[in-house]
């Protein structure tokens, strides 16, 4: 199962998600069950239930979303030691700088010792149709990681 842990406070990061979903979902990719939740739902049980993680957050003032960050403190500890070495991706969307959202997140996933699965996409501004293709292909490809 890929859980895809999201915060989606605006239009941007609402397009990101759905092209994000939309690869992940492709009838080519088998066997693997996508299961969405926003950052504030998700849940300790949620994570330890998956296989691999997807992450979307927004850059909110040099740091990841508050929702993110309160997603990963109420799972940090039940899940320490018990997801070792699952897979991870994270995309983010920033006006001007994603750096500090990108280094707190890979602190968290680095303690958790979550496998990252490939460098984060950063979408700055508004999205072209090169970043909803680049969000289609992450999605595509951390769903095609779990495949059976």
């Amino acid at each position: 199962m890929l859980l895809i842990v999201h915060h989606t406070p605006s239009p941007s990061m609402q397009a990101m998600l759905e092209a994000v979903l939309a690869g992940a979902r492709d009838e080519a990719i088998e066997g693997v069950e996508v299961v969405v939740r926003p950052a504030l739902a998700a849940t300790a049980v949620d994570v330890l239930a998956a296989d691999g993680y997807l992450l979307g957050t927004p850059a909110n003032i040099g740091y990841m979303s508050g929702a993110l960050k309160h997603f990963f403190d109420q799972a940090y500890y039940p899940c320490l030691g018990a997801t070792i070495g699952r897979p991870y991706a994270l995309y983010v969307h920033g006006n001007s700088d994603t750096t500090g959202a990108i280094r707190g997140v890979e602190t968290i996933t680095t303690g958790l010792k979550w496998k990252r699965l490939r460098d984060p996409l950063t979408v700055l501004g508004e999205l072209d149709s090169a970043a909803r293709e680049a969000c289609w292909d992450l999605g595509a490809t951390v769903a095609a990681s779990l495949m059976p």
